[in-house]
């Protein structure tokens, strides 16, 4: 669609509802905003607003991802909503992409990548400070299947569980 100088467009950023998909909208929100002033005084140029959604994987999060169907369920409304062109665009975290996008879906644009260090929660009580300190047979709870490969490469004598909330 080609805009006039009275012409306006509302781009939509679709995203799940959590907080950090949020925060991560937002920050592409700004930065577009940014890139695409709209023109106040002619009232032309592009806008850009937000929809949240709730998808399968925030409904059930009882249950561990790989036992429900992978990453589709982080992503699969808001690709519904994509292809039905009720949003314009949809911000993910990469790691909820799955590795092969649907016919007609893209990615577009990927931001520079936060600090990607995880943390490791030891109760207070105990002596512990790294994975290092553990002793053989501790378990350590993740609900990511790759953490899980890359920690049991590096600690082969601990043990690991799924968390489930």
């Amino acid at each position: 669609m080609a805009m006039t100088a009275t012409s306006s467009r509302n781009f939509v950023l679709a995203s799940r509802v959590s907080q950090l998909a949020q925060i991560q909208t937002n920050v592409v929100l700004a930065s577009l905003q940014e890139l695409f002033p709209n023109d106040e005084n002619t009232q032309a140029g592009a806008t850009f607003s937000t929809s949240f959604m709730s998808t399968a994987g925030d409904k059930n999060q009882s249950q561990a991802l790989y036992l429900l169907g992978g990453k589709a369920l982080w992503t699969k409304e808001l690709e519904v909503a994509l292809k039905e062109h009720v949003v314009d665009m949809l911000v993910h975290s990469l790691k909820d992409v799955p590795t092969t996008l649907p016919k007609g879906c893209y990615l577009g644009a990927i931001l520079e990548r936060e600090d990607p260090v995880d943390c490791l929660v030891i109760r207070s009580d105990k002596p512990w400070k790294s994975l290092d300190d553990l002793p053989e047979g501790s378990v350590v709870g993740t609900s990511s299947v790759r953490r899980v490969a890359q920690l049991k490469r590096k600690y082969p004598k601990l043990k690991f569980l799924d968390v489930v909330c």
